[in-house]
């Protein structure tokens, strides 16, 4: 009686570290579905297709609890990538949510910031760097055009500039570039 209560004791052991090691791993692995979709949403954080990110409406579409054609920043592309993802039919852009339009980013006229720090807390991204009472700047490469920082700017200082059109930006978040070094030459002193 004794060993099969032991035998027992060493299986529930074995049975809740492996239970305990798959909760782990799928924590850390995440959702493949859900990865793969936000693999194909363009990481703006906007917030249009009324989630708080592109994270939570992956997940939503991975339940089944949004629409696909929600996303205006993606656009018919990010649409039709979604369609094929998970084997349905494509649906043109919920209206409601927006318009697709051209990549943007925004800029602080430096010269009219007040340092009130607003489009800080507003930028969902961390692209906006100053202190308060201090000029303010976008780190352009960071910047997703979601556009969030400008409604709260008191001093309208913050303009939406477009992205031109290049391989390297046609998706967000654009890629960072590697710097190009001249290639060494053999056996040569620096």
């Amino acid at each position: 009686m004794l060993e099969a209560i032991i035998v027992l004791a060493i299986l529930a052991v074995v049975f809740g570290l492996l239970l305990g090691f798959a909760a782990v791993r799928l924590k850390v692995e995440g959702d493949p579905v859900v990865d793969q979709i936000d693999n194909i949403l363009p990481q703006t954080q906007c917030g249009q297709c009324t989630y708080p990110g592109c994270r939570p409406y992956a997940e939503a579409i991975a339940k089944g609890e949004a629409d696909i054609n929600q996303c205006p920043p993606g656009g018919e592309v990010v649409i039709q990538q979604l369609a094929d993802l998970l084997g349905v039919d494509p649906k043109p852009l919920n209206e409601e949510h927006g318009e697709h339009g051209e990549k943007t980013v925004v800029v602080i006229d430096e010269n009219e910031c007040i340092g009130c720090t607003l489009c800080i807390q507003a930028c969902p991204v961390d692209a906006i760097l100053g202190a308060p009472k201090q000029m303010h700047t976008v780190i352009e490469s960071e910047c997703t055009g979601c556009d969030l920082c400008i409604e709260p700017c008191p001093v309208d200082c913050i303009h939406i500039v477009p992205v031109p059109e290049t391989p390297q930006t046609w998706k967000w978040p654009a890629p960072p570039q590697p710097l190009e070094k001249p290639p060494r030459e053999a056996g040569g002193s620096t």
